[in-house]
C-alpha cells in the first residue's frame, strides 16, 4: 500500500463531489436497528432525485421491519478513502403512495419495476439531515456539508 497524496477540498468541491456521486452510483450501505435485534446492514440499489435517497427492499425484510419500528438510519456509499455519510429518517411506502416520477426514474436507472414483481417491494426514502464527506484524514476537519437538512456551502 502506498500512500496518496490528499489535497483537501472547500466546502463548496466537497458538496459538488458529493452530489456528482449521488447521481452517479449504484450501491449504497444502509444501516437500520431494531430495538430488540440490534443493527442490521445491507447494500442496496439506489435513486437520488436531488432530494432524497430512494431504495427498495421487500415488504416483509428485516430491513423494512427496522424501519417501522426506528426510523433513524444512516447510509454510507462504498468507499473507504472518498467517505459519504448520510443521516435521516427513512421511510417506508408502497408502489402506490411512490411518486411516479422517482418510481420511473427507479426503474429507467435499474432496468427493474418493483412495482411490478411477484413477491411485495417497499420503495424506502431517506431526506438526508446530516452528511458527511471526507478525503483521508486532511479532511476530517470540515467533514459535515449538511446540518439540519441544509446543505452548509
Amino acid at each position: 500500500m502506498h500512500a496518496t497524496k490528499i489535497t483537501r477540498r472547500d466546502p463548496a468541491q466537497r458538496k459538488r463531489d458529493t452530489l456528482r456521486r449521488l447521481g452517479a452510483e449504484r450501491d449504497i450501505w444502509l444501516s437500520t436497528a431494531h430495538p430488540d435485534h440490534g443493527p442490521h446492514q445491507l447494500p442496496l440499489w439506489f435513486l437520488w432525485d436531488g432530494q432524497a435517497v430512494w431504495m427498495c427492499t421487500g415488504a416483509n425484510s428485516a430491513t423494512a421491519r427496522n424501519i417501522r419500528e426506528e426510523p433513524r438510519v444512516r447510509l454510507a456509499l462504498p468507499d473507504t478513502f472518498d467517505v459519504v455519510l448520510l443521516q435521516g429518517e427513512a421511510e417506508c411506502r408502497p408502489a402506490p403512495d411512490v411518486p411516479k416520477e422517482a418510481a420511473d426514474a427507479f426503474t429507467a436507472k435499474f432496468g427493474w419495476d418493483p412495482r411490478t414483481a411477484e413477491t411485495p417491494y417497499v420503495y424506502v426514502r431517506v431526506a438526508p439531515r446530516t452528511v458527511r464527506a471526507w478525503h483521508g484524514e486532511p479532511e476530517l476537519r470540515g467533514r459535515v456539508v449538511m446540518r439540519d437538512g441544509v446543505w452548509l456551502a
